[in-house]
């Protein structure tokens, strides 16, 4: 559940004060970038590439308008009838990709090679606001416009280009308190239909995996009998590969369990920040939490608990009476006098907390998700300009789509 004005303290003057967050550094938004940290886990991401922009794709990415190149060869001196969409609609557009052909290039060279699908992204966002432009209303992308099409409607992507280090501060070790110039990629990910019950968001604090949540915002009757087992997937998970590799102790991380449930995904590692969705928690929540030292605390719908054994990596359940299935009580093993057993067993597992058939956030149907983000600049001067410019932005947003939809049937058309 995103961070609402309730769950933050008051100050003296009665507004909301500000969250307790440790300062936010430049060197952290940087560590938190799919270009840094991805090198360190590529073999636990799924398949990507990651393209590095010049300044020419960066200033097209933040001018106004949409303006694509055309989707065949970039025109000839004896070809003036290429069919290239300007903002204008009054004569053909210079192709854009002009001055960042390499960057075409490889776009297009990775779509083929990914089988001809691909979902794109920046430094840190991808554009999930903007899926209401693409004909298939995901991030899906077949062709190079596609992708210019996703990135230059989406608010997520602007604040990757306008604002990355809002609210942060200078490095202790930093000479100067200017942010450091980012060096902007544009990331092509293999598509996959990842199953959105299966993606979890968890929290890091001082190398500690404090608690975890479900991502997608419905219900999923299924997840709660394997909650046990999902927790202590992604615990051993953060141990092994996350724990002490990432540069910083406080962050957190994205995670994909496909079934057999036997393998975690890393999908995104996000700062430690108030930017950051906590989602099922709230940020104040999240803060003043201990770490989860002990038993923790069920609700009435899981029993027992899950521990995992320091030596071997077992799981050691427990059932509702709180005892060690198989194992000794407290007790007994006094009177036997083997106390080895505390030595087994590992601090218990974080909450992971999913949403519940009553939680109001499986039945918020009055607003779609990201839909604050769902009207690109674009379409907001255009209804500056008046009725004639949001027509003329309208007629040519609708000319992108009919010329996709007629290429996906002449392409099926093909393929029968």
């Amino acid at each position: 559940m995103p961070l609402i004005e309730s769950d933050v303290p008051e100050d003296l003057d009665g507004l909301p004060a500000r969250l307790p967050f440790p300062p936010v550094t430049y060197s952290h938004i940087m560590h938190c970038s799919y270009h840094d940290w991805h090198p360190r886990y590529r073999t636990l991401a799924p398949k990507s590439r990651i393209i590095p922009i010049p300044e020419s794709f960066v200033s097209y990415l933040r001018a106004d308008g949409i303006v694509l190149p055309p989707e065949q060869a970039p025109p000839t001196d004896d070809d003036d009838d290429e069919d290239t969409f300007s903002d204008s609609g009054d004569e053909a557009a210079p192709d854009p990709s002009a001055e960042w052909q390499d960057v075409h290039t490889q776009i297009k060279e990775t779509i083929a090679e990914f089988g001809g699908w691909v979902t794109p992204k920046l430094n840190w966002s991808s554009p999930k606001d903007a899926t209401f432009m693409n004909a298939t209303n995901d991030t899906q992308c077949r062709t190079p416009n596609d992708i210019y099409l996703l990135l230059k409607s989406s608010d997520f992507i602007t604040h990757d280009l306008e604002h990355p280090f809002d609210d942060c501060v200078p490095d202790t070790t930093m000479a100067n308190a200017t942010p450091p110039q980012v060096p902007y990629h544009l990331i092509l990910r293999k598509y996959v239909n990842f199953n959105p019950s299966l993606e979890f968001r968890c929290f890091v604090r001082n190398r500690t995996l404090l608690c975890m949540t479900q991502r997608d915002m419905n219900h999923f009757d299924f997840l709660f009998p394997m909650r046990d087992a999902l927790r202590s997937r992604i615990q051993s998970f953060f141990d092994e590969k996350l724990r002490d590799t990432f540069p910083d102790p406080n962050f957190v991380f994205d995670v994909y369990l496909p079934p057999p449930h036997q393998r975690a995904w890393l999908i995104d590692i996000n700062p430690w920040a108030q930017r950051t969705d906590p989602l099922l928690f709230g940020w104040l929540e999240i803060l003043q939490m201990k770490d989860p030292v002990g038993i923790v605390e069920e609700d009435d719908e899981t029993e027992g608990f899950v521990r995992l054994s320091l030596h071997d990596g077992s799981i050691i359940t427990s059932g509702p009476n709180g005892l060690d299935e198989g194992t000794e009580s407290e007790d007994e093993e006094e009177e036997s006098g083997d106390d080895s057993g505390d030595e087994d067993l590992a601090p218990s597992l974080p909450e992971l907390r999913l949403v519940k058939k009553d939680d109001p956030e499986a039945y918020a149907f009055n607003s779609a998700q990201y839909s604050a983000h769902k009207v690109p600049k674009d379409v907001v001067d255009a209804s500056l300009a008046g009725p004639g410019g949001m027509s003329e932005f309208m007629g040519q947003w609708h000319e992108i789509l009919q010329k996709q939809m007629q290429e996906e049937r002449e392409g099926g058309s093909e393929s029968d």
